[in-house]
């Protein structure tokens, strides 16, 4: 190293890079940087512009760092010195010297932008000397694997998916993956999957990261009032497999919904791989900028429904196996008839059941004490109605598709189921009207007082809709008993 001088450095360095970018690129923005000088293993280049310099840090940040790496030498750095045009107080053309960002930690700290910047829990991997990134914490739960991911025909598409994504993140076609379902049915595990099993297959060369869509939101916020925003950006931009769980908790945060708009087209431009989920489908998601709801739909979004009896049997069986236990069959088939609505009862069905056999010393659990232990959860989970199930007993009813009356369409036929769900959320439920509102396609309470305040006249004036409304309400009362 010690032979190499700045311009032979540059040289070897712009063999490299023509190599890795099209011969106009390198023309435009290449050819006119000159070598200054190679001091302390640091080599300092030229630019026209304080432009230039950014352009390069946003668009060739890790081709550069690699390119001085191979050069230099693991702990190589370099710097720009960026030319300042003339000003009516500058008579001559004066140059400012800038550190490839981020700094390097031997600069001043009040010069240091980066060194100290850690998002929540996440450890910076771009402040350490030199050209080597390490391991950020992913934040991932390890015992989110595909492996423990019972497959079934609720799942299937999303998880073939989420296998094909794992396999070659940023390289494939599903990329933004957006997954959607309703609470509990296994979206957390299913994307988390995929970054535990990038990081398996493929180790540091992606950096992997998880984070919901609150903590975004508030580490983006602490950002801001510590005037830190870039470095936050600078962050988010440098993941080479981003997982934003809960995106529909960025409804009517404008200024996290822009921030976050600028970071997803960063990454999709350079191919990094996007795996996003919501409780609803992106066009149904309240509050989120068009801009933001269509990038959503450039890849695959792909819905979890509610398992299936066999899916839910194998489940119960594979956790009752993760526990290092064996249950009668006949107990497991119990708990997958009553245990219907998502796999997080399926899971807390098992779980209070070894923790009250544990707590008694019992060494067999048997049906009768299986049914014993879980009555209340049995009639608790078969007396709750969810608006979504309301909309399904509605919209079977007319012969409909459920997704309808969660859309902005004006046939009559599907106000009026609509307005009968709203109806009958309100009369079944304990949701107040904004979250009645919400699950109809992200409509306003004043909506669905509207069409509580239009069915009750009809009732009123229309024994047809008395009729439809009494058996319906028949329906939804054997469904809670």
């Amino acid at each position: 190293m010690n032979t190499l001088t700045a311009e032979s450095a540059w040289s070897e360095c712009l063999e490299i890079i023509q190599d890795n970018i099209s011969y106009q690129k390198f023309k435009s923005w290449f050819e006119p940087i000159e070598a200054v000088k190679l001091e302390d293993n640091t080599l300092t280049i030229q630019v026209p512009s304080q432009f230039w310099y950014e352009w390069l840090e946003e668009h060739y940040y890790n081709m550069l760092r690699s390119t001085i790496a191979k050069v230099l030498g693991s702990d190589g750095k370099l710097e720009y010195s960026v030319l300042v045009e003339k000003s009516d107080r500058h008579e001559d053309n004066r140059s400012v010297r800038l550190p490839q960002r981020p700094m390097p930690p031997s600069q001043p700290q009040e010069m240091n932008t980066y060194s100290d910047y850690h998002p929540g829990k996440i450890e910076n991997p771009f402040v350490i000397p030199g050209i080597r990134k390490t391991n950020i914490d992913s934040n991932l739960n390890s015992n989110y694997v595909f492996d423990r991911y019972i497959e079934g025909d609720c799942n299937r598409l999303a998880r073939s998916a989420a296998m094909a994504i794992a396999e070659n993140p940023g390289k494939n076609s599903f990329n933004p993956f957006f997954v959607y379902g309703t609470t509990g049915l296994g979206k957390t595990h299913l994307i988390q999957s995929i970054g535990n099993k990038v990081k398996e297959q493929f180790g540091s060369e992606f950096s992997v990261l998880y984070v919901s869509s609150e903590t975004f939101t508030n580490e983006f916020v602490q950002a801001i009032r510590n005037n830190r925003a870039s470095e936050f950006t600078m962050f988010y931009r440098h993941i080479d497999v981003l997982i934003v769980d809960d995106i529909q908790f960025f409804s009517g945060k404008e200024k996290t919904q822009e921030e976050f708009f600028h970071i997803f087209n960063a990454l999709h431009q350079e191919g990094k791989q996007i795996i996003l989920s919501s409780d609803r489908a992106p066009k149904d998601i309240p509050d989120i900028e068009e801009r933001l709801i269509s990038r959503f739909s450039w890849g695959l979004s792909a819905d979890l429904q509610v398992p299936e009896y066999e899916t839910r049997y194998a489940i119960l069986e594979r956790k009752a196996n993760d526990n290092g236990i064996t249950i009668d069959p006949n107990i497991i088939e119990f708990i997958a008839h009553n245990f219907k609505s998502n796999v997080r009862d399926l899971e807390g069905a098992i779980i209070k059941l070894l923790a009250t056999a544990s707590l008694k010393h019992i060494d067999e659990i048997d049906l009768a004490m299986a049914k014993s232990v879980l009555r209340d959860m049995v009639k608790s989970s078969q007396s709750q109605l969810s608006i979504e199930s309301i909309q399904n007993y509605v919209c079977d009813y007319f012969g409909i598709d459920t997704n309808k009356v969660r859309e902005k369409t004006r046939k009559q036929e599907i106000v009026e189921a609509r307005q009968m769900a709203m109806y009958l959320s309100k009369k079944f439920t304990k949701s107040s009207l904004k979250s009645i509102g919400l699950q109809f396609g992200g409509r306003d309470h004043s909506t669905v007082i509207h069409a509580i305040s239009t069915i009750e006249e009809r009732l009123e004036t229309s024994p047809k809709h008395k009729r439809i409304l009494r058996e319906l309400e028949q329906k939804l009362e054997v469904a809670t008993l």
